[in-house]
């Protein structure tokens, strides 16, 4: 029922989306709503980012030129949240299509101010878990082109409700050792024998699960706190601001 109502949302989305002008709606039509169907609910409906990468800017970085593109959407991208796609050749090309027009939307507005934004994260404990410019935690994703992979709401989401949107692969665990010892982490690998898992602190644990009272799995809780309540929301306009400027410049 869920899936259904988000694709009723997307369609309705679309009517707002830039329509094709004419002698391109063949192929530019087609690839409106296979957008949206296939795509917007990762990339958002503007394609603007969300869980997927911003796309609605006129240089992307991972696909310099149309037969990038068409790769990416055809193989998806390994190790990331990108999938392949079981799409036929004109389907992806029509895709490909319409995500070069994405480049010609206006820009979102930003509210706030990114130099204020990037002195509180500075003083915010983000660095414990997120790496930038090579320095802080490997427990989180790095953020040093976060700006062109998540939109603005998505980023603000993510200060806000953490657990809103738990990236794919992502398993926090908590185990309990035989002699009584408790760990939380970020599960690194794991096989039938054995688990191996990153604390909030970065350090490396590996246990044979024969040593382990309990093994708890939780996929949709973030380790990450809500700054909802520490920050203002002109605060919040304001990490948001500079989030959106990472890597917007490469």
């Amino acid at each position: 029922m869920k899936h259904a109502l988000t694709a009723r949302w997307l369609l309705l989305i679309g009517s707002l989306l830039p329509v094709p002008a004419l002698g391109q709606d063949g192929q530019l039509a087609e690839g409106r709503q296979l957008f949206l169907s296939q795509c917007g609910s990762c990339h958002g409906p503007f394609g603007n980012g969300g869980k997927g990468a911003n796309l609605a800017q006129p240089r992307l970085r991972r696909a310099t030129d149309d037969e990038a593109l068409q790769n990416i959407i055809r193989r998806g991208i390994p190790g990331t949240e990108m999938p392949s796609s079981f799409l036929a050749p004109s389907q992806v090309s029509s895709i490909a299509a319409y995500v070069r027009t994405l480049g010609r939307v206006e820009p979102e507005e930003i509210p706030g101010d990114a130099a204020r934004g990037a002195e509180l994260y500075a003083s915010l404990d983000c660095q414990v878990c997120h790496t930038l410019d090579g320095r802080g935690g490997i427990v989180g994703p790095p953020l040093d082109d976060v700006g062109t992979r998540r939109s603005a709401a998505y980023l603000r989401e993510s200060l806000t409700q953490p657990d809103a949107s738990v990236p794919r692969g992502f398993v926090q665990l908590t185990v309990v050792t035989q002699d009584g010892r408790e760990f939380t982490g970020v599960r690194v690998n794991e096989d039938g024998f054995s688990v191996q898992f990153r604390d909030l602190s970065g350090a490396l644990h590996s246990f044979w699960k024969d040593e382990l009272q309990t093994l708890e799995k939780n996929f949709q809780r973030s380790p990450m706190e809500s700054y909802e309540s520490r920050l203002s929301p002109e605060q919040l306009d304001d990490v948001v601001a500079y989030l959106v400027t990472l890597g917007g410049g490469e």
